[in-house]
């Protein structure tokens, strides 16, 4: 993966603030770093996490829109990078405490429920700032974003309009997804608007194999064997990365970036662009995929497996007893992976960060045992390490396949929409500023 380096600005469109310019204030203490970043990062995922165990793009787009109001706070203390929306000048207001005000009206805008706990986290931060008048920066650049992503459709409840039983089509399995019968989950998330995408469709995925392709029939007998419940194929490590990976990309991704801009020192500008870009690609790469999802409408490994008979390929053989590896299979069409896609585009934004040769260690301790909100299981090891994000982006799309969920090409095409989502978040937002 190759990210640009520099891009021209994005058309802004809300008037300059007219902000104080009382004397500079002192921050001592967490303001020193970035770490205010990283806190109101986990704070707002933690809230996000609560309300919906991540099941809306509610918690991945109040992330993104808090971190961009930081970036917009911070741009007009120092011009480092181009603002989201919001163009201010406060070159004598406190950074910590415009980039927690910043994150703190958004927040409070999406979880008025969380009052305290978000109280809570702001006085953190107001804590740390010297004596003097407070800076209404934070909010003016989080009010202009509110207003620029209000109307996004993030959360519309989208119609689905079932098809025919046929080769290749999805069909419903809620015996095994959990769901109530006639139950399809996201159609909506392909309908809601990126933040750097010019529509879902940008980049939709060119057509799955067609089922009396080879391709098709390969993409099958793989899945068959290795993303089976009782697999003699699969090896314990695939089985191992197959469950690892299961966690939400919004929750391990975040944690991964947090880890990793501690390490690394990253100061308050650089932290809050990258989780700006973060999260955005993670909400874009959601709605690309859901895009083509509802696009193609293609049926799940659990559903071709056992209904293979049907099929008209010679070289599928039917199993009406089939499962996966974690036996449950979400309830929407399964091409290509959203999890491929995410994953690629958030390590997109990571690589360029962190750069393209770089070894790291990811965490993830329990995931869901089935689907969403099952028991917990432990996972042992905690820990994977690898070359590069690359590596990781190709590890996190293949595993949907040892876990049975999906096709090969499933997992490829996700790669690739993933790759494309996240170059063009690095293309379109944030990008070095020309103003100096």
């Amino acid at each position: 993966m190759r990210a640009a380096s520099s891009f021209p600005p994005l058309v802004l469109v809300l008037a300059l603030c007219t902000c104080g310019a009382p004397p500079p204030r002192s921050s001592t203490g967490p303001g020193a770093s970035a770490e205010v970043v990283t806190s109101w990062n986990a704070r707002i995922l933690e809230i996000g996490e609560s309300v919906d165990g991540f099941l809306t793009l509610k918690g991945v787009r109040t992330a993104a829109m808090a971190h961009l109001a930081m970036n917009d706070a911070l741009a007009a203390i120092q011009p480092r990078y181009e603002p989201y929306t919001w163009r201010g000048r406060a070159e004598n207001a406190d950074p910590v405490e415009a980039a927690s005000e910043a994150a703190y009206a958004v927040a409070l805008a999406q979880y008025p429920d969380f009052a305290a706990e978000l109280t809570d986290e702001r006085a953190r931060w107001t804590a740390t700032v010297g004596a003097g008048p407070p800076d209404d920066v934070g909010t003016a650049a989080a009010r202009a974003v509110l207003a620029r992503r209000e109307g996004d459709d993030w959360n519309v409840d989208a119609a689905y309009q079932w098809h025919p039983m046929g080769p290749g089509v999805y069909a419903e399995f809620n015996e095994h997804s959990g769901t109530p019968e006639g139950f399809v989950f996201g159609a909506g998330w392909a309908i809601a608007v990126p933040f750097a995408l010019d529509d879902p469709g940008q980049f939709r995925s060119p057509p799955p194999p067609a089922i009396d392709d080879p391709e098709y029939a390969r993409a099958f007998n793989e899945v068959k064997a290795v993303g089976a419940a009782q697999s003699e194929m699969r090896t314990e490590d695939q089985a191992h990365l197959a469950m690892w990976w299961k966690e939400f990309v919004e929750k391990s991704h975040n944690r991964l970036a947090r880890e990793l801009t501690k390490k690394e020192e990253l100061d308050l500008w650089d932290a809050a662009r990258l989780f700006a870009l973060l999260n955005a690609s993670i909400f874009d790469g959601y709605v690309a995929s859901f895009d083509a999802k509802f696009h193609y409408n293609h049926w799940r490994p659990y559903t071709a497996i056992r209904w293979a008979s049907n099929d008209g390929n010679p070289a599928t053989e039917e199993d009406p007893t089939w499962t996966n590896l974690h036996d449950h299979t979400y309830a929407f069409p399964s091409y290509p992976s959203a999890h491929g896609t995410v994953c690629a585009a958030a390590m997109t934004v990571m690589e360029d960060a962190f750069g393209q040769a770089y070894p790291f260690d990811m965490t993830i301790r329990e995931v869901d045992s089935r689907g969403p909100l099952s028991e917990k299981v432990t996972m042992d090891p905690a820990v994977r390490s690898f070359r590069s994000f690359y590596d990781a982006a190709m590890e996190c799309s293949f595993s949907r396949v040892y876990l049975g969920i999906h096709f090969r090409y499933d997992s490829d095409a996700g790669t690739e929409l993933g790759l494309n989502v996240g170059r063009q978040v690095l293309e379109r937002l944030l990008p070095l500023s020309r103003g100096g």
